[in-house]
């Protein structure tokens, strides 16, 4: 039976594709469950409206993540710190430091999205990358300086 998907279904396919399942499969699970409907032409129609739909969602996202993206571009956050000897600093520089130092600059970045090229355990300078989509990654520059 030929069923088109709402949904992602593990080694059946993605949302939208039209695939072939067994008709008990089909009546019984995919299409009770929401996961599915039967292949019409009415279907049809609807499942492109959603794929229209969210193909243009996702162009917005990434445009906007673009968008932080060039902010990002003339961005260096500067991080002061306590340091020790040899330029060592106590504690460690976090995403959470990173987050507050871009927000200042007017940046609203989750820290989740900031990703460190390397540790930082001493004064310098450093990057590090921010995703803010899957597509779109930005590096900035993180000066980290004594208190």
């Amino acid at each position: 039976m030929e069923v088109i998907l709402k949904e992602d279904v593990k080694s059946i396919g993605c949302a939208g594709d039209k695939v072939d399942v067994k008709p008990g499969y089909a009546r019984n699970y995919l299409i009770p469950k929401g996961i599915a409907l039967e292949v019409t032409s009415g279907n049809i129609k609807i499942i492109e409206a959603q794929k229209n739909k969210r193909l243009q969602k996702e162009q917005e996202i990434k445009a906007n993540a673009e968008k932080i993206a060039q902010k990002l571009t003339g961005i260096s956050c500067t991080i002061a710190v306590n340091s020790g000897e040899d330029d060592k600093i106590f504690g460690a520089v976090t995403n959470a430091d990173v987050m507050a130092a871009l927000s200042a600059e007017g940046v609203l970045i989750d820290k989740k999205d900031i990703v460190f090229e390397e540790d930082i355990s001493k004064l310098g300078i450093y990057y590090c990358k921010v995703k803010l989509h899957p597509q779109v990654v930005q590096r900035v520059k993180v000066w980290v300086v004594k208190k």
